[in-house]
């Protein structure tokens, strides 16, 4: 708010509308309607002594009226059909009775608002015709027989006065609920918006946790069989296995935090370039102490921050997957690009244990994700001759909002 000041731009409700009325009168619109009583009355007092000698007096049938046409808007937001007939009925009422013109009118008004707002507009459009009908009724034949004595007919061209003030209060209400619809639409697209970027952000955080757990965790499994294993038979391969434990878990931990920092400063900068292709041979050392022999073919190209994050963490979660799931101890990662397109290919010799060591096929799911977050695909399944494959294919110019092709389920 004290931004948009700052630039000079329109306040905060008209962009976005105003607050309910409910919120200022706790449902029921009582100073508006004690206000607007108050200067009906009074505003018919003054309004007596202009046109004293051309209208009846104000007896006590008249503030009778003028209380029920002014009180009946406090249930303008509950009976909007039934006060709108209503006011206008006092009015029409008043009017014949020979009472002066005045403020009463307005009563009419806030009652057609109200209506129309709330989107009875036949019902508005209705009571404001019959009032007019009325009128004309009165002012042109009736007022032989209707107080005050000696009345005469009311020109055309104040006729066409007042036709002008009924059709301009129900354009402006018209024109208010069309508004306040805008306001209505903008607010629900506003909500809407804010959930989507907090699903988005939630399936993100996900993700990085996920492939960052899953890959650290499943060496560190490993690596913690190997010690147990030679903990007694060659104490120094142990200690090897215990020193890769916890590099491992210490690098995991810094990539957690940082994720973890997203969350606290929501828009900061990260204090750590997020990972990319240029840590492959790291990944390849990780699953070298995991027991599992990489062999990697082709150079990446230069990428964009979000495909080299997406490119990692897809390859990061493929040697996850065969250390995790695979009866084979050897995998190979092939990069090609070409016609605008990264072609990231993992393949393993199998068989496939049966052993998901706590997996849910999140991983898979996850490569999905962000391989349609930039408008790839992911391809995953057993080959034809044995082993399992997963091939993805990812834009070098990524266009957010893509969506993938359905594939295959994850094993």
């Amino acid at each position: 708010m004290d931004e948009q000041r700052a630039r000079g731009g329109p306040p905060q409700w008209w962009r976005h509308g105003p607050a309910s009325p409910d919120r200022w009168e706790g449902g029921w619109p009582w100073r508006s309607t004690v206000l607007v009583t108050v200067f009906v009355l009074a505003g018919s007092n003054f309004a007596a002594q202009g046109q004293q000698g051309e209208r009846a007096e104000l007896d006590l049938f008249a503030r009778a009226l003028l209380l029920v046409a002014a009180g009946s808007l406090l249930w303008r937001k509950r009976y909007p059909v039934a006060v709108v007939f209503g006011t206008a009925g006092a009015v029409m009422v008043y009017l014949g009775a020979g009472y002066p013109y005045g403020p009463v009118l307005i009563t009419v008004a806030l009652a057609c608002f109200s209506a129309v707002v709330d989107g009875h507009r036949r019902a508005a459009w209705t009571a404001m015709g019959m009032l007019w009908a009325g009128h004309v009724l009165v002012a042109h034949w009736l007022f032989r027989w209707l107080p005050p004595s000696g009345d005469s007919a009311v020109s055309w061209g104040e006729e066409i006065v007042v036709a002008t003030w009924v059709v301009a209060i129900a354009a402006v209400s018209e024109l208010f609920r069309v508004r306040r619809e805008q306001w209505a639409r903008e607010r629900a697209e506003r909500a809407e918006a804010a959930r989507r970027r907090a699903d988005e952000e939630r399936l993100r955080i996900a993700r990085e946790l996920h492939d960052v757990l899953a890959h650290s965790i499943s060496v560190i499994n490993v690596q913690a069989g190997v010690g147990l294993a030679l903990l007694d038979t060659d104490p120094e391969q142990a200690r090897t296995a215990l020193t890769t434990i916890k590099d491992q878990s210490k690098e995991a931990l810094g990539e957690v935090r940082q994720v973890l920092d997203t969350l606290r400063a929501p828009g900061a900068a990260p204090r750590t370039p997020a990972p990319g292709l240029d840590r492959l041979p790291e990944l390849v050392e990780q699953a070298a102490s995991a027991g599992l022999t990489v062999d990697v073919e082709g150079e990446p190209p230069r990428l964009g921050p979000g495909t080299d994050l997406a490119a990692f963490r897809i390859v990061q979660e493929a040697l996850t997957n065969v250390v995790r799931h695979s009866g084979s101890r050897c995998a190979r990662v092939h990069l090609a690009h070409d016609a605008g397109v990264l072609r990231l290919r993992v393949d393993d010799d199998g068989p496939a244990t049966g052993d998901d060591a706590g997996g849910s096929g999140n991983g898979l799911a996850g490569m999905r994700e962000r391989a349609a977050a930039l408008g790839g695909t992911i391809e995953a399944g057993p080959r034809p001759d044995g082993g399992f494959r997963v091939l993805a294919v990812l834009p070098l110019s990524a266009s957010a909002g893509a969506s993938a092709a359905p594939q295959q389920e994850d094993r």
